[in-house]
């Protein structure tokens, strides 16, 4: 059985719209610029993994999108913008 998430893209394997995807890693990085230039590395490496997504059509590596997420939450504070994206993206790619 198929489960949605906030998005409505299901989570049983199909991965998120690219469009959606890379709006939201570009919002991240937009914050993490802004707010934690030391964590920017983090958001490229997500944002690359998006990309390359839409570019093959395949689905996002969520392995290298989990290491690089987890190390945004440990440094963003409650309340950031880049902690707000970071648990966006978590719930778009049923992390």
């Amino acid at each position: 059985m198929s489960t949605y998430n906030f998005h409505g893209n299901p989570t049983n394997g199909h991965h998120p719209d690219p469009d959606a995807l890379l709006q939201l890693t570009g919002g991240l990085l937009q914050s993490l610029r802004a707010e934690y230039p030391g964590l920017v590395r983090y958001g490229e490496i997500i944002q690359g993994e998006a990309e390359l997504s839409a570019e093959d059509g395949g689905p996002p590596n969520r392995g290298k999108i989990r290491t690089a997420l987890e190390a945004v939450t440990i440094g963003a504070a409650a309340g950031t913008g880049s902690l707000a994206y970071t648990r966006e993206l978590v719930q778009m790619l049923a992390l």
